[in-house]
């Protein structure tokens, strides 16, 4: 039966005190891109399969990804594209087996994020002005 006293199992005390670290956060993000470009791979069938439909279901699809969530959508992906592309290339490097010094981690841990961003920034400025 029921004691009268609930007895609970203790917290381990890394639970409050742990801190992400850079490398755990890339290995989520690169997880979660991979999701996302799955996502985006689904989109990219429906989107071909509506430009070959029909210049209407063409022109709706369209209006769509030229709205303000649309664009938000494209850049989510395009980002996602770059993170994971770079986190791949520092992962190859690390199967063949540099790149393991602490210091090292960190620093290409850092390049992939300012690469992910410069890469994005860089796609949608040139998009821009071909598109203009």
């Amino acid at each position: 039966m029921n004691s009268p006293t609930r007895h609970t199992r203790p917290l381990s005390p890394n639970i409050q005190i742990y801190r992400p670290q850079l490398t755990s956060v890339l290995s989520i993000a690169n997880r979660v891109t991979g999701i996302v470009l799955s996502a985006f791979a689904v989109f990219l069938v429906i989107w071909l399969s509506v430009a070959a439909a029909s210049p209407q279901a063409f022109a709706t699809v369209q209006s769509v990804m030229g709205s303000w969530i649309g664009q938000l959508l494209m850049i989510a992906g395009v980002f996602s594209f770059f993170m994971h592309l770079s986190g791949g290339i520092r992962h190859l490097f690390w199967d063949a087996g540099y790149g393991f010094q602490l210091r090292t981690i960190y620093a290409s841990g850092w390049a992939v994020v300012i690469a992910s961003l410069l890469l994005t920034g860089a796609t949608w400025v040139l998009s821009i002005y071909m598109a203009g």
